[in-house]
């Protein structure tokens, strides 16, 4: 059977449905001798006849029963076969390797992926929460397709297009002294208890905000670092205050509030990252649906 060429295999089931080979060569196109030499090649090839000529009786033999079922099951998987590697190459099936930063959970992955899944629901996301650093280097050497991160700086060797804008905001015991403000400027925090993410998980964010608060005139007293998504509760739980970048994880309101920082901060960048060298359908298909997310006026760099 496997010597047999597709082409072959069609002709055989054409005689087996028609049993007679007349029939079966107008149907497929062919002059009727043609059709013949066919059919003999077949059986030569296998063998063994297929189909018995008696009494000017056309049918199959016991194996060319065997062997036209194993041609029809042969063709129905090759043409399955077909269809799906049609879909890979279009990127409607296979898989996607997703990287993002901890603060892209609450609001960009579900909005980005839920999309994604919609428009092309055989795509299996394969998603891993990485710092902007991890990913940057799985990108360079593919064991990612793309990634969320925060990037502060160039990327060389990746392209980036920004998702979102997002800004820095503090964190307050509901019944803290400024929580009723409607904003809060950083000098305010001065004196507070800081809780701030781990730096390993996020050394450029951890810096940053440093950073900002060195520049507002106060070092930041760190009592202690933490999961992104714990620190509203120990917020909660009056062990201090903290800076982070929205979006924000869930919290109940009347515990935790969060309030926008009155400075004149930078914002700080949502971006989408991948390999320009990356050959992927699916990454092509999740690109083509993060555009439409894109922050307006943002171009790919």
């Amino acid at each position: 059977m496997m010597s047999i060429a597709q082409r072959q295999l069609r002709a055989l089931l054409m005689v087996a449905d028609e049993l007679h080979v007349g029939r079966a060569a107008e149907r497929l196109g062919v002059t009727q001798p043609a059709l013949s030499r066919q059919i003999a090649a077949i059986e030569k090839d296998l063998g063994m006849p297929l189909f018995s000529r008696v009494r000017r009786r056309f049918a199959l033999t016991p194996a060319g029963e065997i062997v036209v079922a194993g041609a029809r099951e042969l063709l129905r998987r090759g043409d399955e076969v077909i269809r799906e590697a049609s879909r890979a190459h279009a990127g409607e099936v296979g898989s996607l390797r997703l990287g993002f930063v901890q603060s892209a959970t609450y609001e960009v992955i579900p909005r980005l992926v839920s999309a994604f899944r919609a428009a092309h629901p055989d795509v299996v996301v394969n998603a891993r929460a990485m710092t902007t650093l991890e990913q940057t280097e799985a990108l360079r050497t593919g064991h990612l397709d793309a990634g969320l991160l925060r990037p502060v700086a160039a990327l060389p060797g990746l392209t980036t297009r920004v998702i979102s804008r997002d800004p820095l905001v503090v964190a307050l015991p509901a019944t803290h002294r400024l929580a009723g403000q409607e904003q809060v400027p950083l000098a305010a925090l001065a004196d507070e208890p800081f809780l701030l993410y781990f730096r390993d998980s996020g050394p450029i964010v951890h810096d940053t905000i440093i950073g900002c608060c060195l520049a507002a005139g106060f070092s930041p007293r760190i009592v202690q670092e933490a999961q992104l998504q714990t620190i509203p509760a120990l917020v909660a739980a009056g062990l201090g205050i903290s800076l982070l970048i929205s979006p924000t994880p869930p919290h109940d309101p009347s515990q935790v509030v969060y309030r926008p920082i009155r400075d004149d901060l930078p914002l700080w960048d949502m971006a989408l990252a991948w390999s320009a060298g990356n050959p992927s359908p699916t990454l092509a298909r999740f690109l083509a649906v993060a555009q439409e997310l894109s922050a307006p006026g943002d171009d790919a760099s």
